[in-house]
């Protein structure tokens, strides 16, 4: 889920490097959407296989779509700034940072959703390791998304941001130290299987979709007169090609 969220959202991004005004804004959007659902996909489909003996487990249900909201907001903040950035090495440095960034704040604001008997620390390093992770990672997926061309490109970028979504996920878990209460109280929340499970399901569906319309989806082929790349950034095609001149009418 996250090589399927990172793959659209990247390719969304390639795409709004080769359009302007509403068509870049809206390409941008949907890379946002992308990328923040299957972070968040990826994080709770993950959090199934996690328990802890002696407590139940439940997720606190604001919390959980507010983490959802602030992974897509945040990691839009980076993807714009690729979009519309003028130098390209500021653009991707930014971008891989505010990406990486939405990464780490999905992965805790989940966790804070989580209501167990006991309470929830974290070993510092560790979490600091695990938004480095995120950061270098994120950063290398975009550079690959813009700069290697063709499938191969595409392919790379989105397992290396699929491996840096579940690497700071997994070195993140690491980092939990959970301490069990003496009480057994009734926890407020859900349990994952009535409310995680259909809504990661729903977004699953969502991306597996929205690739579908991305890829069966015209690319233009040739700026429109006047219209110029990003400073930096090489016109291609969806292939990853540079266009080829039209021949002249002499």
């Amino acid at each position: 889920m996250a090589c399927v969220g990172s793959a659209l959202g990247l390719r969304c991004t390639v795409r709004a490097l080769a359009a302007e005004g509403r068509s870049r804004r809206n390409w941008l959007l949907t890379a946002s959407a992308a990328i923040g659902s299957g972070i968040w996909t990826m994080h709770f489909i993950a959090m199934l296989g996690f328990g802890v003996a002696g407590s139940a487990i439940r997720y606190d249900v604001p919390l959980t779509f507010l983490s959802l909201l602030v992974a897509m907001a945040v990691v839009g903040a980076g993807v714009f700034t690729v979009g519309y950035g003028r130098s390209r090495v500021r653009s991707l440095l930014l971008g891989g940072l505010g990406t990486g960034i939405g990464v780490g704040a999905m992965h805790y604001l989940g966790m804070a959703a989580l209501r167990l008997n006991g309470s929830v620390g974290y070993d510092l390093p560790l979490v600091a390791l695990s938004l480095v992770i995120a950061v270098v990672a994120a950063t290398a997926a975009l550079w690959a998304a813009l700069t290697v061309r063709g499938t191969a490109g595409a392919v790379i970028a989105s397992l290396v941001m699929g491996a840096a979504v579940s690497s700071m996920h997994y070195t993140g878990m690491a980092a939990v130290r959970i301490t069990i209460g003496p009480t057994r109280e009734v926890l407020d929340g859900v349990t994952a299987m009535d409310f995680v499970f259909p809504l990661a399901v729903v977004l699953g569906s969502f991306l597996f979709l929205a690739s579908a319309f991305v890829a069966l989806s015209p690319t233009t082929r040739h700026a429109a007169p006047g219209v110029t790349a990003p400073a930096g950034v090489p016109e291609r095609t969806e292939a990853g090609h540079p266009p080829t001149a039209e021949p002249s009418a002499g």
